[in-house]
């Protein structure tokens, strides 16, 4: 039976896929990488080998988004309330985030679609190794323009928001923008995802049910899919999965 279980895998794969292929894809995904140390406890390893894990796999979940079509890509890897954690976990995990953008120059993923790479969040939060990683990730890849990753560390739904409605009172304050002119467009100009559309589907892995913050404005509209897998054990069958859930909705936009 175990040898079985390989070729029933990639042939359900397949299944998924050509359920898919010809359908509407979403434009923009995103995802948030949960249940990394649920893993690592069920493997009986500390929570450093959960992240070190879920960290690796994430080249082969954007490889599948590509392959599917998908151009933006958000993953949430770590918010401002993640900084309360233990100072030891959350070293490591800085610690992996500037492996990561290190790696951007000779991703063959990255290079080969031709990916431009964008940190959000409250980004003076973070080590300043981490920041000259994320630097030389941008800079690399700022002539990239088939697909985008935007990469929320240090990422607060709410603060991204006050953030925002501060940068607009400055406006106000100076007599640039008057309080009447501001609307959903005037806010939307003032995020961190300013001229990104917003995402229509929302993955999260762990089988939470909830989105902790994640992209609070603009997932008004965004459908949700909660994969309960954790996130160091995802499958192309279950992100498959996603994007046929997806494309089953009817999107009525409030109508």
């Amino acid at each position: 039976m175990t040898n079985l279980i390989g070729p029933i895998y990639h042939l359900y794969s397949w299944y998924l896929w050509h359920q898919i292929k010809d359908k509407p894809m979403p434009m923009h995904v995103g995802i948030i990488l949960d249940g990394n140390r649920r893993y690592a406890k069920e493997q009986s390893q500390d929570s450093s080998f959960g992240h070190t894990v879920g960290a690796h796999r994430i080249d082969e979940v954007l490889d599948w988004c590509f392959e599917a079509g998908v151009k933006v890509v958000t993953i949430y890897v770590f918010s401002t309330e993640n900084f309360s954690r233990k100072e030891e976990e959350v070293k490591h995990i800085m610690e992996l985030a500037r492996q990561r953008f290190e790696t951007v120059a000779q991703s063959e993923v990255v290079h080969r679609h031709k990916v431009r790479v964008r940190a959000i969040g409250q980004l003076t939060l973070l080590p300043p190794s981490v920041l000259t990683a994320i630097k030389e990730a941008e800079d690399i890849t700022e002539g990239y323009d088939n697909f985008q990753l935007n990469v929320a560390i240090g990422y607060g739904g709410r603060t991204e928001i006050v953030d925002a409605v501060r940068s607009i009172a400055v406006k106000v304050s100076k007599g640039a923008l008057e309080p009447s002119e501001i609307s959903d467009e005037t806010i939307e100009k003032h995020l961190y995802t300013a001229g990104i559309a917003d995402p229509e589907l929302i993955i999260r892995t762990s089988g939470e049910e909830r989105l902790s913050g994640f992209l609070l404005w603009q997932s008004a509209y965004s459908e949700l899919y909660f994969a309960d897998v954790y996130w160091p054990e995802i499958r192309k069958i279950d992100f498959w999965r996603a994007l046929r859930t997806y494309q089953r909705r009817d999107r009525r936009f409030g109508n």
